[in-house]
């Protein structure tokens, strides 16, 4: 099947890599460090999620790095080279660095070639919120979108892309310089199960706590329930975990009951992302509603005299 353009995207998006083995679309492989050296995010294929969780448990305590300028430099003359308008969707700016080397290389190769047909999108999401992004993009390339199309479709899409994800603790994340110290050190003396959000900016911020896991999976199948925009048959919800397999199985019978026509699609949360969430994380995304309009009176206020 021909398309009309080709995509590059980055394991942060955290899907099964059959589902993103296609014709057209090129793999940027993040990289994290154990204490036996670099190891390449390539979606589970070389190590399962199990080890690389049960490792963490057992001490293990990763450590992950920005994708160097070469590896993009390399991935866009490639697609300059192909002749074929190409979008790449990229991890969040607001959790990596990454997306700012990709904005200069891009600008270098495009100040080169100014009549490329290359486009780079800041998606500001991560994980399978990420995923779900480039796995509806990877459905409207197949319905014929060009590159610009695309481009636009994706970083107006990103708008609706709508995640909850519980947490197990928050100290991989106050390791990792996600969330200051305090956070974590309320969340752990209060013995609770962080939920966390993506805001608007591509960052994670603590929506609220649940006490308990129980409680927690009966919060993330509420907040579907209060923010889904599509209800109807064929819904999409991507569900995925960093080695808590029975929670998911518990999640999916909690949406099932709110809407049993609910297509699941299921993943694990990968080794970069995991790196920084630990072992225990369930996500849940879909489709919501305009986060745009979910902004503070005072971010309203800012956004307002940027456009004018």
């Amino acid at each position: 099947m021909s398309h009309a353009c080709n995509l590059i995207i980055d394991s942060c998006c955290d899907l099964p890599f059959e589902v993103v083995d296609r014709d057209g679309v090129e793999l940027i492989q993040f990289s994290y460090v154990l204490s036996d050296g670099e190891h390449a995010d390539d979606l589970y294929r070389t190590a399962s999620a199990h080890d690389f969780y049960q490792a963490m448990r057992d001490g293990e305590e990763p450590t992950t790095a920005q994708v160097p300028v070469p590896v993009f430099r390399a991935a866009f003359e490639r697609a300059i080279q192909s002749g074929v308008p190409t979008v790449y969707l990229s991890f969040s700016s607001g959790l990596s660095g990454s997306y700012d080397a990709a904005a200069l290389v891009y600008e270098q190769m495009m100040s080169a070639h100014p009549d490329a047909e290359l486009y780079l999108v800041d998606t500001r999401l991560a994980s399978i919120a990420e995923g779900l992004l480039v796995y509806e993009a990877l459905r409207q390339r197949d319905k014929g979108l060009t590159a610009h199309e695309l481009a636009e479709w994706a970083e107006e899409a990103c708008n609706f892309v709508d995640a909850q994800f519980m947490v197990d603790d928050l100290e991989s994340l106050r390791r990792g310089g996600r969330i200051p110290a305090s956070v974590a050190f309320a969340g752990s003396k209060l013995d609770v199960k962080p939920m966390l959000v993506i805001g608007q900016d591509g960052k994670l911020s603590l929506a609220g706590v649940a006490r308990g896991r129980k409680k927690g999976l009966k919060q993330l199948a509420d907040y579907y329930q209060k923010r889904v925009a599509d209800k109807g048959p064929g819904q999409c919800v991507v569900i995925a975990s960093a080695d808590c397999a029975k929670d998911v199985e518990r999640l999916k019978e909690a949406l099932s009951k709110i809407d049993d026509s609910i297509l699941f699609l299921e993943s694990s949360v990968g080794p970069v992302i995991g790196s920084h969430v630990g072992p225990g994380m369930i996500a849940m995304v879909f489709w919501g509603g305009d986060k745009r309009e979910e902004l503070s009176v005072a971010d309203r206020i800012a956004r307002k005299i940027r456009q004018s």
